[in-house]
């Protein structure tokens, strides 16, 4: 038997369609996400999951078909909070040359959520207060 291992940073390959609650998040994300977001918008139906974040959590990288790879500088289309004072988190729908690229999920006070947050769960970034 052989074992393969990934680097604590190497993306685990997982193409795959994208799962009914990646897809809703995502456009819900896009649909009240900075003036840019609402454009990508027609690439959802096209989107493919291509990788998983190693660590374990809900963060995934998209491909979409007809277009190139996503590749370069990666620009947040919208930021999200979640959860509460205890166990605050983050999500963004992010995109890389124009190319709808993944939704990323984050801890901020502990480990980053191995689930996505549903979209009546998410308050913007933005608007967030410190201390709550």
């Amino acid at each position: 038997m052989v074992l393969t291992m990934h680097s604590p940073t190497e993306p685990i390959a997982d193409r795959r369609p994208l799962t009914h609650p990646e897809r809703e998040l995502t456009r819900w994300m896009l649909e009240h996400g900075g003036p840019a977001a609402a454009a990508l918008l027609p690439q959802v139906d096209g989107a493919s999951v291509v990788t998983r974040c190693p660590c374990g959590c809900a963060s995934v990288d998209f491909e979409v078909a007809g277009f190139p790879p996503p590749t370069g500088g990666l620009h947040i289309l919208g930021d999200y909070l979640f959860g509460g004072e205890e166990d605050p988190s983050g999500a963004f729908v992010f995109e890389r040359a124009g190319v709808l690229a993944g939704i990323e999920v984050y801890g901020l006070a502990g480990e980053a959520p191995s689930t996505l947050p549903r979209p009546d769960s998410l308050r913007p970034f933005h608007n967030a207060r410190a201390g709550g």
